[in-house]
């Protein structure tokens, strides 16, 4: 569910008769997915081309030919008028006429066609709501399923290495592989998309327009308002909260960042200080359970784990995640001497929970029907209907107890359609940019499936690893801050997880898990790595920052996010559990190892720590991290002497003070 662009606001240029088909055509799709989550599942070869079909008008829409914000014209719905119809069609196809296509040993000539249409409005839909990197990735492997010594671009052959070398195939051959199966297009990736991801989109859609968005962010400050850098812990906190259920980290940034940037901008934090703390805390929403963007879901259909049991696995390296961001921004707030917010500026938790506890109903619901086993389908479309019993049970409640009318009841009611319009609107544009990644995702799997694209890179991985795997995981870090720069997140982390996720299980011996949530975590990076750090870039404008040095400050906050996923790698039982403990043992020292971390990277914890005892920390967090036993003893040793040891000189200097006095 992670977009690089912002699909909830329409530039006000667009004419109103436009708005309006928008609207209508958004809510058409938010109530067919609702009918097909929660009253009549329908098949894949209905549920994904509907979806397509439906998705490839509001894109087109949504983003003209010539960019937002500029006038279409004429030219302009000459070019886009026909990829609406085209779009139309494309969704049409195959559920119209799936008995032939069905019973059919070679496709139709017409089918071929219909399929390089498809192929063509979904590479340009992507271009418009994603970006031009995501069309020229599909555009590529397109060119390499043709380019072999049988294939259609057979001259392309004698430029490719010889590893990469296959037979080549046809116009026929990939046009059906990608339009006329479960294996392309219309693949796990948009099934995925048109089924788990949008119901969830739109569930985050009716928390923001009923204001769970600005409850989260008041709970986070009446619980950390107070506390030294409290603005800072408030944006863990409620990122954390938002993120959770929102799939976004730019969204994140945007909702949370427009409250907690100016906040820590005023009490003390520099403007790319606090841009990157948003920013790494936003993006840490991403892998927060329960919806964890898009990716839970795909991983469950990827390594087909029960979606409930991704969940529970990645809790405690969330919070990990989370506990990292918030240690370096307590230790950021007292190495520059902040104190906290004066209560009477801060909301009261009490008065928090009573304006917005039917906010948490939703959440307990959706939680309580996951571990009872319902699919996700399901427990989505559960989880909306919640939101809105909920909500219209605190409006009725408010509405009561403030004299009712006949003339308020009407109002009530008109605004409680209003909004509920309002929301199945913005899932449906807010699912636009992630349904056209996942289309073009589903063209790259077919692609590797088709050529055995993904045992060949898994082979020139372990010739450049050597057999290695710390270099293999270099690697794949490497690979996905490429693949980030042009992809949003869940993308990167379906062509990531194809391409090295054979090397990682059959070569290296990661489990299939495991191996899934490395990938995941990594494709995260994106967002707080530079060049490109798109959160970062998010943060630094609304924090009035050079956006350069903003990610910079934004990927030092977010390093959990690439040493997480390697204890994973090394200690497996905190993913795949074990004797007690030895879960036990492992968590307590990831938990020691960050927190060590943390004070090498700020040279403080409790007072300042020596140059000497930060270069002493060094190979005691590498012992936490060794696969063996004796040697994690000895590097908790060390690390726990040393960390006593700072303790000590601070408390030391503390009780020193009075006597100087």
């Amino acid at each position: 569910m992670t977009t690089q662009t912002d699909t909830a606001i329409e530039p006000p240029s667009e004419p109103r008769l436009l708005l309006r088909v928008i609207a209508v055509i958004g809510i058409a799709l938010s109530l067919f997915q609702l009918w097909a989550a929660g009253l009549q599942p329908l098949g894949l070869f209905y549920q994904r081309p509907i979806h397509l079909g439906f998705i490839l008008v509001l894109c087109f829409l949504i983003y003209p030919a010539f960019g937002r914000g500029r006038p279409r014209g004429a030219l302009g719905w000459a070019i886009d008028g026909p990829l609406i119809l085209a779009g139309v069609v494309a969704g049409a196809w195959v559920p119209v006429n799936i008995d032939i296509i069905a019973n059919q040993v070679f496709p139709r000539q017409i089918d071929v066609w219909m399929g390089v249409l498809t192929i063509l409005v979904v590479l340009e839909g992507a271009r418009r709501a994603v970006g031009l990197g995501m069309t020229i990735i599909g555009a590529v492997f397109i060119a390499y399923a043709f380019a072999g010594n049988r294939g259609a671009l057979n001259f392309l052959a004698d430029w490719m290495p010889g590893i990469l070398n296959h037979r080549g195939y046809s116009l026929d051959r990939v046009a059906s592989q990608m339009t006329l199966g479960a294996e392309g297009i219309f693949g796990i990736p948009l099934g995925v998309a048109a089924t788990f991801v949008f119901i969830f989109v739109l569930f985050g859609a009716f928390l923001e327009v009923t204001g769970a968005g600005k409850f989260f962010i008041d709970l986070a400050y009446a619980a950390t308002g107070r506390q030294r850098g409290g603005p800072a812990k408030a944006a863990v906190i409620a990122s954390a909260g938002m993120g959770s259920i929102s799939g976004s980290a730019i969204a994140n940034v945007v909702t949370t960042g427009a409250f907690t940037i100016p906040l820590m901008k005023k009490l003390g934090y520099r403007p790319a200080q606090a841009g990157g703390i948003e920013a790494a805390a936003s993006t840490g929403g991403q892998i927060m359970p329960p919806l964890m963007g898009a990716g839970a879901f795909l991983m469950s259909e990827f390594t087909r784990v029960p979606y409930v049991d991704i969940v529970l696995v990645s809790i405690f390296p969330a919070i990990l995640y989370f506990g990292v961001v918030y240690l370096l921004v307590h230790i950021a707030a007292v190495k520059q001497g902040m104190t906290g917010l004066p209560a009477a500026d801060l909301p009261r938790t009490r008065t928090v929970l009573a304006e917005g506890w039917h906010f948490l109903l939703p959440l307990v619901a959706l939680v309580a029907l996951l571990v009872a086993g319902y699919s996700p389908m399901r427990v989505g479309f559960y989880a909306i209907l919640s939101i809105i019993a909920a909500a219209s049970a605190r409006a009725l409640w408010t509405f009561l107890a403030s004299g009712p009318s006949v003339a308020g009841f009407a109002a009530l009611c008109g605004r409680g359609v209003a909004l509920t319009l309002d929301a199945l609107e913005l899932g449906a544009r807010n699912a636009v940019a992630v349904s056209m990644a996942c289309a073009v995702a589903g063209i790259i799997v077919g692609v590797v499936g088709l050529t055995g694209l993904g045992l060949k890179f898994s082979a020139m991985m372990i010739a450049f690893s050597g057999g290695n795997l710390v270099l293999a995981l270099i690697l794949v870090i490497i690979a996905s801050l490429i693949l980030g720069m042009g992809l949003p997140v869940t993308a990167a982390y379906i062509v990531l997880i194809i391409l090295v996720g054979p090397a990682l299980t059959e070569e290296f011996g990661i489990p299939l898990l495991i191996a899934h949530l490395l990938v995941f975590w990594y494709s995260q990076d994106s967002n707080v790595t530079p060049p490109v750090a798109l959160a970062g870039f998010a943060g630094a404008a609304i924090a009035g920052s050079k956006p350069m040095e903003t990610s910079v400050q934004a990927w030092k906050y977010a390093k959990g996010l690439y040493l997480i996923p390697v204890f994973m790698v090394f200690n497996e039982e905190i993913i795949l559990g074990g004797p007690l403990p030895l879960v036990l043992w492992s968590g307590a020292i990831a938990i020691l190892g960050l927190v060590a971390f943390a004070a090498v990277l700020e040279a403080f914890l409790w007072r300042p720590m020596q140059l000497w005892m930060r270069l002493a920390l060094l190979p005691g967090i590498v012992g936490l991290f060794w696969p063996d036993i004796r040697v994690e003893i000895a590097g908790a040793a060390l690390v726990a002497a040393l960390l006593a040891l700072n303790w000590a000189q601070a408390r030391r200097e503390r009780s020193l003070v009075p006597a100087a006095t």
